[in-house]
């Protein structure tokens, strides 16, 4: 399969041409229309430092539908005790960095540059992208970060200082959703992690025609914190 090149236009070859790994172009911009636009035909950016803009579109799609979420013992009695508490759309920024940051400590390499930084926080200041923060003693120990449009989440990253804290905002981030009616959330590659949670991966062109259909509802756009209640759900 050919890559495509990306011209100035705000337009993607179909998801079904790319190639075998997922990689259907290259180049374009991070403009909020171009990324959001991607997002809507089930394509996203994922590329190193040194890399030029690459845009995959993978066949099969991981996801995990809200009612699905496996919750294990151990994380349930966690989640009971109550030590740890969560917000959305409270720090964004600290949330982004961090993700990035954890994965370069560790030295896994991150592609979360600051080239991607920056667009998604203009994503987050537009009301798209979405954070959840889980604290621990007054201190973010652990989140995750994502884009929403329609009853979408396309999940981009998360981490954790402390054991289970990116599960805990996962957690509630579901609940949330659920209570939403949102059909899923993109998980975009597999993931043994992911698997573990409930996740499962779904042939591509299942991915587009659920996407589609989930598009036609209209996005909440806007800072979540103020629709977030305890226990997950919407206030």
């Amino acid at each position: 399969m050919p890559i495509y090149m990306l011209s100035d236009a705000l337009v993607f070859p179909p998801p079904e041409l790319a190639g075998e790994g997922g990689l259907l172009a290259v180049g374009g911009d991070l403009s909020p229309e171009r990324i959001l636009t991607a997002y809507k035909a089930g394509i996203f950016p994922w590329f190193g430092e040194n890399d030029p803009i690459l845009w995959w579109s993978p066949d099969p799609r991981m996801v995990l539908y809200p009612a699905r979420l496996h919750v294990s013992r151990s994380l349930r009695r966690i989640i009971n005790k109550g030590s740890f508490t969560v917000t959305m759309d409270t720090e964004f920024d600290t949330i982004i960095e961090n993700c990035a940051r954890t994965r370069v400590d560790s030295g896994e390499g991150t592609w979360i540059t600051e080239a991607m930084e920056e667009a998604y926080k203009r994503l987050n200041r537009m009301g798209f992208a979405h954070s959840v923060e889980t604290w621990l003693d007054g201190e973010i120990v652990g989140g995750l970060y994502g884009v929403s449009l329609g009853r979408c989440f396309f999940g981009e990253s998360m981490y954790w200082l402390e054991p289970n804290a990116s599960k805990i905002a996962l957690y509630h981030l579901v609940k949330f959703l659920e209570a939403g009616r949102f059909a899923f959330i993109d998980c975009q590659v597999y993931s043994e992690h992911m698997y573990r949670l409930g996740a499962r991966e779904i042939p591509r062109r299942r991915f587009v025609a659920e996407l589609k259909a989930a598009l036609e509802e209209e996005t909440m756009r806007g800072r979540w914190s103020g629709l977030y209640g305890k226990g997950g759900g919407l206030q």
